[in-house]
């Protein structure tokens, strides 16, 4: 039984834990970042490790389950998560001598946020604006824990910060192809097909035109049928013939019952 003095960095009626406590929503998430990362002008210092070209669905889960971790935590426990995200890069940039952009940490956060809002409405239901104000308090509080300058102060103000991002920031280049590739040789063909048409979903519309992403994807009339798939809780075989093996049980645990 929950201990009513506990404090969470999420209220436990927060649609914030409905997104996050998922793994079809988080998938979807997932998926859209995948582009996000492939797209964007900082996205050499994701290469700069070598963790992303050797293994970017490994490396892009584990930021998605951080956030996720955050998400479910107690404040204490979260800030100390937060601050663990914080030293990392703290090392990568003492390691190569330089600074990660501030404008490069606030687009993954951004990342978080848009993805949380569509890949939920995708799945589920239209957020009200105030579930949408609630989403973004929760990462403008995380970004806020790592010191980031220049977050709008509500999801409103957000949304411009957010189109003018996609504006400065993205950009298709040789990490955009290599890491498109590397997607394909850690998922195979068909996997990597359902990754694409995820995308074409979730993701905003200059992203897609960047993408070449010039067609209707083929899952939107299956969306319908999947979602009647959890009421007679056929899901599970479902994500069990789409998902990588090495990744089931970890998706698995993604899901609060």
């Amino acid at each position: 039984m929950t201990n009513p003095a506990t404090q969470y960095f999420v209220k436990e009626n927060s649609v914030v834990r409905k997104i996050w406590g998922k793994s079809d929503t988080i998938l979807f998430i997932f998926a859209g970042s995948a582009a996000e990362f492939a797209l964007n002008k900082a996205v050499d210092w994701l290469y700069f490790t070598g963790k992303l070209p050797a293994d970017p669905l490994g490396r892009l889960f584990s930021t998605v389950s951080y956030a996720r971790e955050i998400v479910f935590s107690e404040t204490n426990k979260a800030q100390a998560a937060i601050d663990r995200i914080t030293a990392i890069h703290g090392a990568v940039e003492k390691n190569r001598n330089a600074k990660i952009p501030d404008w490069a940490y606030r687009d993954v956060l951004f990342m978080l946020i848009h993805y949380s809002v569509a890949s939920y409405e995708l799945l589920e239901r239209k957020l009200s604006d105030q579930e949408k104000e609630d989403v973004y308090d929760v990462f403008f509080r995380l970004g806020s824990r790592m010191q980031l300058k220049d977050l709008p102060l509500n999801y409103k103000d957000w949304l411009a910060s957010r189109a003018a991002h996609l504006t400065l920031d993205l950009a298709k280049s040789e990490y955009t192809k290599d890491l498109y590739r590397q997607y394909k040789k850690h998922l195979g063909a068909f996997r990597y097909a359902v990754l694409l048409e995820s995308q074409k979903l979730v993701v905003p519309e200059r992203a897609k035109a960047m993408l070449g992403f010039n067609k209707a994807s083929w899952l939107k009339p299956v969306i319908p049928f999947y979602k009647f798939s959890r009421l007679i809780k056929l899901d599970g075989l479902i994500k069990a013939i789409l998902l990588p093996p090495a990744y089931k049980a970890q998706i698995r645990a993604l899901d609060v019952s």
